[in-house]
């Protein structure tokens, strides 16, 4: 049984993103993967201090809950990455994560690992297209395998809109790209394992 592990990039608990990568993972389960949810809100995160130590060792010389998420990265077959829409970019909490997994691209442990990405923006055309290519730039960076939410389709990924939280329960649009990238990450994955 592959895993498909849900990456929510949100600094908040119980957001909308949060539930959009439910749904994704939701969808997952479906097709018969397991799953996890791992949310970055909660976790004691510093930023790289390019002190190059990584490059080196393979490890990263700060002790927080970063190096505990990267590894939960690596043992995962396929990934979903979310984040709220921050000026068209994604969250600190995220970019703070992608800046420290430089440990993981020395030996490329992200290699293979079927990977997609989903955003909220507060409006239909609010920043979503420009945080998933984030994303997705840093997983074609980690030589990741990138699906966006497949046919009939086939968009960048997840593109949900939500302001207060809640939002995201009545667009259907982004419930349904969540959805189908969920399918379309575990069913992939299911393929290469």
């Amino acid at each position: 049984m592959v895993k498909v592990m849900g990456l929510v990039g949100s600094p908040r608990l119980g957001g909308n993103t949060q539930k959009l990568v439910e749904v994704a993972l939701e969808a997952a389960q479906d097709v018969g993967a397991s799953t996890e949810l791992l949310t970055l809100h909660d976790k004691e995160m510093e930023p790289c201090i390019a002190c190059d130590i990584c490059r080196k060792t393979g490890e990263c010389a700060i002790y927080d809950d970063v190096p505990g998420v990267l590894e939960r990265m690596v043992e995962a077959d396929g990934i979903i990455i979310g984040s709220p829409v921050y000026f068209g970019n994604v969250t600190s909490q995220l970019k703070i994560l992608m800046d420290r997994s430089r440990p993981l691209r020395r030996n490329f442990r992200l290699k293979n690992k079927v990977c997609g990405a989903l955003a909220v923006g507060a409006s239909r055309n609010g920043g979503q297209e420009t945080t998933i290519q984030a994303i997705h730039n840093y997983l074609l960076i980690q030589d990741a395998i990138l699906v966006g939410d497949g046919e009939p389709l086939a968009h960048y990924g997840g593109t949900g809109v939500g302001g207060p939280v809640g939002d995201t329960e009545g667009d259907e649009a982004g419930l349904v790209t969540s959805r189908n990238l969920g399918r379309r990450v575990a069913e992939l994955a299911q393929l290469l394992k």
